[in-house]
């Protein structure tokens, strides 16, 4: 019982981490000073997709799945088998990537916009 709640505990986290890859740079139009943990955040979710790195996530998840007598996550990960085919049709991936990545730059842009106009509002 306490694998699988620790499998189900991770996955949650790893939801809310690519949640965080997704929206975090509208977070920090709120808090600037959370752009850089979005950064790092952005860099990684977007290596683990370009490089096929592997996540630590997944990699916990499947220990504790595996400890609990569950199957495992498939090998193609965590995104593949929670979000790619259940949020967004398998033929949409590629296009969905370039919502993310549009969606990051837009917040990027205007966390930068903000800023600016912050540095010349008078105090």
């Amino acid at each position: 019982m306490v694998y699988r709640l620790l499998a189900d505990a991770t996955a949650i986290a790893h939801f809310a981490f690519v949640a965080y890859v997704v929206v975090g740079g509208f977070i920090a139009w709120r808090w600037p000073r959370t752009f850089w943990l979005h950064l790092l955040a952005f860099g990684w979710g977007f290596s683990t997709v370009l490089f096929k790195v592997e996540c630590p996530l997944t990699n916990l998840e499947n220990w504790a799945r595996h400890r609990a007598g569950e199957a495992g996550l498939p090998p193609s990960g965590f995104i593949d088998h929670y979000i790619t085919g259940v949020l967004y049709p398998r033929s949409a991936l590629e296009e969905v990537r370039v919502v993310v990545v549009v969606c990051v730059g837009v917040s990027w842009v205007g966390l930068y916009l903000l800023s600016r106009r912050r540095a010349a509002a008078p105090s």
